[in-house]
């Protein structure tokens, strides 16, 4: 008889489940609040973290990759800092608790603490299947975060900031946030660290577009050097909304950012944006599952990456177009600036396609900095080092440039050359 047995526990598995064993009476939420964590952390006991047989973690093995877990209590006090474009309404949320901020007219604001009181959460804090280890982490951790909810027809002028800010041990946030129909507004989740003491940090965004909506949601990524970042983002889409996302990692040691995305609504068009940069031993991964449920929607998804020193990265992108899913216009391409000998990116790219009349593509490049461009710039007495420089920021600033507004391309791309500055 073939009898399989399960590996034991590594010591950071080991770890995480001794600190949920240790603060779980002190979570927040009644009888089903609790017993869904119970069964979430269940399902990780039994199965353990992910290894690369787990198909959507193939090039992430987070159990041979987390290597450690910190404990739960922060290395010391967080504050948070001036947003990335002045005058932004700024939400705080330091070492996972939520101080919130003043809410501008038409949005609305609250405390996720404040929801787990209400059992009918269990429906929204939910895995999305085996291999949602994120969720499952979050949704047996998360303690607080923020509710948002932008009402119909809302015009926001200035960026609303959500700023996560950490200092050492575990933070685990979850922010549902509904745009209203018709609404207009530019939202910034913002993942920061200060001091250098370790963090694990879950985060995830559970994001309702209604009909009509135009909305731009960056995610920037700025954890520190020791830390492991995992986060979500799951969207749904209503007729004629618009979603430009952004997601720009430039920070962490360990980071799995998911996208989730499901385009409900005809006419809806969602613009995916990605920039990682990547240095040092990190390990960074965007995972992207799209799904296109009905006619006569849009989307494109370009990811630009850099890659210095011994760092890796991955992209998956899936697309899958449903059989009603009549005249679906998808398109993806993953472009990789790959600088040093060492450091390593793969690219997956799918599509499920089940409708057959539509237009689905995709495409990606691995290279080095262009030996004519550099040329061209050397010619001009610029040196080879600020030549190159400059060549990976062009790079990279082609696609924050898409962006409307100056005051929030600036504030990119004033995060993007300070990273540059300090890597290349």
């Amino acid at each position: 008889m073939n009898m399989q047995t399960k590996p034991p526990l590594t010591a950071a598995e080991q770890k995480l489940f001794d600190n949920f064993d240790a603060i779980r009476d002190d979570l927040p939420g009644g009888g089903a609040v609790a017993s869904m964590r119970e069964r979430l952390l269940s399902d990780l006991r039994t199965s353990g973290l992910p290894t690369r047989r787990v198909e959507s973690w193939h090039y992430t093995d987070l159990r041979s990759l987390l290597r450690s877990v910190p404990p739960s209590e922060a290395a010391g006090a967080a504050l948070s800092v001036d947003p990335l474009v002045e005058g932004s309404t700024v939400l705080a949320i330091e070492n996972g608790g939520a101080r919130g901020g003043d809410a501008p007219a038409g949005v609305t604001i609250g405390g996720f603490r404040d929801t787990l009181s209400d059992d009918a959460v269990v429906k929204l804090v939910k895995d999305q299947g085996s291999d949602d280890a994120v969720g499952k982490i979050n949704g047996a951790f998360a303690a607080d975060g923020l509710t948002l909810t932008v009402a119909d027809g809302t015009m926001l002028a200035k960026p609303l900031e959500i700023q996560v800010v950490q200092n050492g041990g575990q933070a685990h946030t979850r922010f549902p946030v509904k745009i209203g129909k018709d609404a207009r507004a530019t939202l910034i989740e913002r993942h920061l660290a200060t001091g250098g003491a370790e963090a694990l940090a879950s985060s995830v965004t559970d994001l309702s577009v209604g009909d009509g909506a135009e909305l731009t949601w960056i995610v920037l990524q700025q954890r520190g050097r020791a830390d492991t970042h995992l986060g979500q983002i799951n969207v749904r889409l209503g007729a004629d909304a618009k979603l430009s996302l952004y997601v720009v990692n430039a920070g962490g040691h360990l980071v799995r950012q998911e996208i989730r995305a499901v385009v409900e609504g005809e006419g809806a068009d969602l613009q995916l944006r990605g920039i990682n940069l990547l240095g040092g031993d990190s390990h960074t991964d965007v995972t992207m599952v799209l799904g296109h449920n009905v006619p006569d929607t849009t989307s494109t998804e370009i990811v630009r990456n850099v890659v210095f020193d011994k760092a890796r990265g991955v992209f998956q992108g899936q697309i899958r177009v449903a059989p009603t899913a009549q005249k679906t216009d998808a398109r993806m391409a993953c472009n990789t600036l790959l600088l040093s000998d060492d450091g390593d990116f793969s690219t997956k790219p799918e599509l499920e396609i089940f409708a057959d009349d539509v237009q689905c593509g995709h495409g990606a490049t691995v290279a080095d900095i262009d030996a004519n461009h550099l040329f061209y710039l050397m010619a001009r007495g610029v040196p080879e080092s600020r030549a190159r420089a400059m060549l990976v920021n062009a790079f990279v600033a082609e696609i924050v440039e898409e962006l409307d507004d100056e005051a929030l391309i600036e504030g990119l791309e004033g995060v993007i050359a300070k990273w540059l500055e300090a890597h290349a």
